[in-house]
């Protein structure tokens, strides 16, 4: 027999900057996909990884769920989001073309 959960301790709210980054990867990269090539024309996987790790996070963290594992805790946090994109960024922006 399964038994009710617990409600939470703290009551979670929306995060508007990280629900706005993973609304904005969502849009911006099913818009435009070559943001995710490389230089030779080919897939950027590294780059797309990051790129949807920080959407991931970022829509998780910004609705307000707030995973019970602390693993998923960790890689879904607005922290990740905010670390994820920064290696996106770096990777598919500030890297030779």
């Amino acid at each position: 027999m399964k038994t009710a959960l617990p409600p939470s301790a703290t009551p979670t709210t929306l995060a508007w900057l990280p629900l706005l980054v993973g609304l904005a990867l969502m849009f911006g990269l099913t818009a435009d996909p070559r943001v995710l090539i490389d230089g030779d024309g080919r897939a950027d996987h590294l780059g797309a990884t990051l790129a949807g790790w920080a959407m991931a996070a970022g829509i998780v963290r910004g609705v307000g769920f707030v995973p019970r594992y602390r693993p998923a805790r960790v890689l879904l946090s607005g922290r990740a989001c905010a670390l994820a994109l920064s290696m996106a960024a770096l990777r598919l922006f500030l890297t030779p073309r």
